[in-house]
């Protein structure tokens, strides 16, 4: 307040001056004051009623009513125990007499609290009242004031204060990093913020005899078929699968009750089985790995046919790119299958790219056909698993035996990758060995060390 008081008294004063003959060589001047003078009482009158409210509205006076509220609410819990205990207390004994004496001394000290307390309140009424006033007077003459103001320099003031507001403001936004996923429009969806969970843990019917294997729900599913349940496990040396096991709903699967299992080929490796453990269902159709090619397969569940498009041929294939960290590879992974939003993608290394990911859209048509195809510079080594959201890849590693982090983006739509996300996903088992999102129901589903786990993805 004291710089507006300041810069209210940097006016200028107009005067006017009319000239006289005199007798001589003098020149008289009258100078008159064609405004009011200058209320200076007015500021002073103005200061005196800041520093008074500065005085009687202290933050220790503020806490004053908490504190006698704080101090009668366990009084009163004092109380109540104290009555309790009489009520236990034989009528004929002694003790019951002196406890009923205490008990009237904690109603008369309870009273007394009150009194205080209406007391205090009745005091802070008055003073918010009068408070009130006084600011609705003290704004009143300061409009008054800003009346000689002729350069307007309270206005001018104003005007630069906001500016600078306004600039700080737009260096702050300027100088903040950008999202770290996807702009807020796309999918409907905001950034990625969070994995919690789990939200499924079970073992599969399988037991725990076979560690690797792929599960979830079909993304794009036919009419009647939105509750259905897919599960296939490697059972030929944790590297192939040959069938393909549906279950109704979830309890059906959970309780392996009523499964129905399709055939892709007999038990011996054969140029259709699939290989390593990434896959997934899009249109009643099964997308993976084609058995020691460099291959994608799509089967359909309906026809029980095989169609195939090749990827390029200096793909890493047959354990040559398998995600891992340090304390060991997942085999046969080289190949991952992931589903999104608008469709279908797999993720794979080549040798072109220093055995870094390559990203490939996969038209789902049959035969199915690759689409756009984008090169990251993450090399699949060092990534667990990775799945898709909104056109956005993220990659996940092994942080320990209880922790996996997403850790790594690219934007398909910018071509922007983060290597800084530290978004951790509580594990179950110490291995994950396929992890899918599925856009329906926003969830990962996650097969770790022969159980099958759901997280769910937060968005901002």
């Amino acid at each position: 307040m004291s710089q507006s008081f300041i810069l209210i008294l940097m006016i200028v004063i107009p005067f006017s001056f009319s000239e006289s003959a005199a007798t001589g060589k003098e020149c008289v001047c009258d100078l008159k004051n064609v405004d009011p003078p200058f209320p200076k009482d007015e500021i002073t009158k103005v200061e005196t009623t800041v520093l008074k409210c500065i005085e009687s509205i202290t933050s220790e006076k503020m806490t004053d009513l908490d504190r006698l509220a704080l101090g009668l609410q366990q009084r009163v819990k004092q109380l109540e125990e104290n009555v309790v205990k009489l009520e236990k207390e034989e009528k004929s004994s002694l003790y019951g007499a002196l406890s009923l004496r205490i008990i009237e001394s904690e109603f008369a000290e309870i009273q007394d609290l009150l009194n205080k307390l209406n007391r205090t309140t009745s005091d802070y009424q008055h003073l918010s009242v009068q408070a009130a006033a006084q600011l609705e007077n003290m704004k009143d003459t300061m409009v008054e004031l800003e009346k000689f103001d002729k350069m307007q320099v309270m206005k001018r003031y104003r005007e630069n204060l906001i500016k600078e507001t306004l600039e700080k403001c737009k260096e702050e936004l300027e100088a903040s990093s950008p999202p770290p996923t996807v702009p807020p429009a796309r999918c409907g969806r905001g950034q990625l913020v969070n994995v919690v969970g789990p939200r499924t843990y079970s073992i599969t019917p399988y037991g725990t005899s076979y560690p690797y294997g792929a599960w979830g729900r079909d993304v794009k599913p036919a009419l009647g078929d939105e509750n259905k349940y897919w599960l296939v496990v490697l059972t030929s040396s944790n590297v192939y699968g040959y069938y393909v096991r549906q279950y109704g709903t979830l309890s059906t699967l959970l309780l392996g009750i009523g499964p129905k299992d399709t055939y892709i080929s007999n038990s011996n490796p054969t140029t259709n089985t699939i290989q390593g453990s990434n896959m997934v269902m899009y249109a009643n159709a099964l997308y993976y790995n084609c058995y020691y090619t460099y291959s994608v397969c799509q089967f359909n569940m309906a026809t029980r046919t095989v169609s195939t498009v090749a990827l390029p041929s200096d793909t890493g294939y047959n354990n040559k790119f398998p995600f891992g960290h340090l304390g060991t590879t997942y085999s046969y992974t080289d190949m991952d299958f992931a589903t999104d939003e608008s469709g279908v993608y797999v993720i794979y290394a080549t040798t072109s790219n220093f055995g870094n990911v390559v990203i490939s859209k996969i038209q789902t048509s049959n035969p199915p056909v690759l689409n756009q195809t984008w090169s990251t510079s993450l090399h699949k080594k060092t990534a667990t698993n990775t799945f898709m959201v909104c056109g956005v890849l993220y990659a996940t590693r092994y942080l320990d035996k209880e922790t996996e982090q997403i850790f790594y983006s690219y934007d398909t739509i910018t071509n922007k990758e983060r290597y800084d996300l530290k978004m951790n996903i509580k594990k179950m088992q110490t291995n994950i060995e396929y992890l899918n999102y599925d856009p329906r129901d926003h969830l990962l589903y996650v097969y770790s060390d022969a159980y099958i786990v759901t997280y769910e993805l937060v968005f901002q």
